[in-house]
């Protein structure tokens, strides 16, 4: 079969990335943009400047379309991810009524108040297939139940009154919703216009961008967990029940239609934390990095190496984004003496981020009565050996890195594939798309020395510095 091609868009809180691939899961070209700075106006707004999620998309297909070198008549499909728990209002025409609300919004979760120049709200992928297709239409695995009336049971708008009506949307101010892999419509005149897509491309239904990333990382099975590392850190693994009274996790709405994803806690501000590090570190540095020809991050890996598994002491508490409601909480490193280095620092940070993930994936699983035996590593932050290997010795299990570490547009192109007709069904998608790149195997004795931090320390050091960090922010106001 000669090639045919897939574009899969990721739509994020900070850049927008769109890649073509082939069926064989391979990228024929990639092109990203960053978005604008959010905006907040008051505390606990949290908004997207302007039109800029659409702005930017525009900006970036044009780019990708640009440097595409194949026939776009065999461009055959379109995935369209983007970020979850967002709140989109959006007039008669489909224009925003109000600028986009990030998922760090705190009325993105609110009950919702109805104005008459809203004509929908939606999350940020029904506008976005507005302005691609011009229908007024969504993925049903976008609708968060914090947010829409989704029944997770059927997959579809609650008939049940009282949940239906506990958000006080109007039901003809919700969008039509569809199934991952079912087509929302095509890429209008318009749009290809503004885009320089081909017009009538099909734009197939995805689902929230996390179940994205899970489907294009082959999260498919129950023995397997997966990190997601980026803005917002959590782990998942997978399963056929819509469990609704967990304790220590959550159940999502799979990229698979009825089934189902269950995540832990999260970090916020997950992988920024390591931007933060290397913005407060200098120039000089940054450019002494350049000219050994290296990133920062692999510069500084190289002094991290040489740090023992625990950095010498050294505990960090990745909580650099307090939740509106908890505002005392903080991000804390604490045990520093006159050992401790640049190198220390960073891997302190990488250590503390996957120290706080591991406490909520234990408890998630052990509540499941699951015991996964390996874990994929998905996001910017499994480019590092160093980092793959700190989570393949804490977590005790063989750690898996994928060819493709932008799995949000994996997965969006293997929905695309599915709606097409390439492959009969997800499973079979990702079995010839997701390709394992390399594994890495725990070191028994630094999982020892891990083991003994977390339940001797870690897990329990937050809750004993809360009160101080309370008592310091009431001083502070």
């Amino acid at each position: 079969m000669s090639d045919k091609y897939l574009i899969g868009i990721d739509s994020g809180s900070q850049s927008t990335k769109v890649y073509i691939f082939n069926q064989h899961g391979e990228v024929i070209c990639s092109e990203s943009e960053g978005l604008k700075p959010m905006i907040a106006r008051k505390p606990g707004y949290v908004e997207h400047p302007e039109d800029d999620l659409w702005d930017c998309l525009k900006a970036v297909l044009k780019k990708l379309m640009a440097s595409f070198q194949g026939n776009p008549a065999d461009i055959v499909g379109l995935g369209l991810c983007s970020i979850r728990c967002c709140r989109v209002f959006v007039k008669e025409d489909g224009t925003l009524a109000a600028p986009v609300m990030s998922w760090m919004d705190i009325r993105a979760y609110e009950t919702y108040e109805d104005q008459p120049e809203i004509r929908y709200t939606s999350p940020t992928s029904g506008y976005l297939t507005h302005r691609l297709t011009g229908e007024f239409r969504d993925t049903a695995a976008n609708a968060y139940q914090g947010q829409f009336p989704v029944d997770m049971d059927t997959w579809q708008w609650s008939e049940n009154p009282e949940h239906f009506n506990s958000y006080q949307i109007p039901k003809e101010k919700l969008m039509e919703i569809r199934m991952p892999g079912e087509i929302l419509g095509y890429v209008t005149k318009q749009a290809a216009a503004e885009t320089g897509l081909p017009v009538g491309i099909p734009v197939v239904a995805t689902a929230n961008d996390k179940a994205v990333e899970a489907l294009g990382s082959g999260l498919i099975e129950s023995d397997t967990g997966l990190v997601s590392l980026g803005t917002y850190i959590t782990s998942m693994v997978f399963g056929s029940r819509n469990i609704t009274d967990a304790a220590n996790y959550w159940t999502n709405l799979s990229c698979i239609p009825h089934n189902y994803l269950y995540e832990s806690g999260g970090i916020r501000r997950g992988m920024w934390l390591i931007s933060w590090y290397k913005s407060i570190i200098g120039e000089e540095y940054a450019k002494k990095a350049k000219e050994e020809g290296c990133s920062v991050e692999d510069f500084l890996a190289r002094e991290a190496e040489q740090v023992p598994a625990g950095s010498d002491g050294l505990l960090t508490i990745p909580d650099w984004l307090a939740p509106a409601t908890q505002l005392y909480r903080k991000g804390v490193i604490l045990g520093f003496d006159e050992r401790h280095t640049r190198g220390h620092i960073y891997r302190s940070l990488l250590e503390g981020i996957a120290m706080t993930l591991k406490n909520s994936y234990d408890a998630m699983n052990e509540e499941l009565g699951v015991k996964p035996d390996k874990i994929i590593v998905c996001g910017g932050g499994s480019n590092s050996d160093l980092y793959m290997q700190i989570f393949a010795d804490m977590y005790g299990v063989k750690t898996i890195r994928n060819q493709i570490n932008g799995a949000a547009a994996l997965g969006s192109a293997i929905c695309a594939a599915v709606a097409a007709g390439i492959y009969p069904d997800f499973k079979e998608a990702v079995q010839a798309m997701v390709k394992v790149k390399d594994e890495f195997t725990p070191n028994a004795a630094n999982h020892e020395t891990y083991s003994k931090i977390i339940a001797g320390a870690y897990r329990g050091l937050p809750e004993m510095l809360e009160g101080t960090l309370k008592t310091v922010y009431e001083a502070m106001k």
